[in-house]
């Protein structure tokens, strides 16, 4: 059975950065994509960036581009989201999802001075 759980969460000032984890427990199929959403309080969940599992080919949502970087350490079996010059509206619940299927619990990340 394959899950996911998140870590690296916090408050950081306007401008800040913050490195989120997501470990992979299991082994994901070779064609699996890995993904950030993002979710605030009586929205919908928001799609921030994904990755495949076997190749290097990052994709972002235009709000973040060249503010987050997703990346991959396979031998650690885990996903980074790194959000740099993070705005307050960058505040939500983030959560690491394995094809849309398998979900972490979310970790709060919370942009304010």
């Amino acid at each position: 059975q394959v899950r996911v759980e998140e870590s690296g969460g916090g408050l950081v000032q306007p401008g800040g950065a913050l490195k989120l984890s997501c470990v992979v427990y299991g082994r994901p199929s070779d064609d699996a994509v890995l993904t950030w959403f993002r979710q605030t309080s009586g929205t919908e969940r928001e799609f921030v960036a994904g990755i495949g599992w076997s190749a290097n080919d990052p994709f972002y949502t235009g709000s973040v581009k060249g503010r987050f970087t997703i990346s991959r350490d396979s031998a650690k079996n885990t996903v980074y989201l790194q959000m740099n010059s993070l705005k307050p509206e960058d505040t939500a619940v983030y959560y690491c999802t394995i094809d849309q299927t398998f979900w972490g619990p979310g970790i709060q990340v919370t942009v304010s001075s």
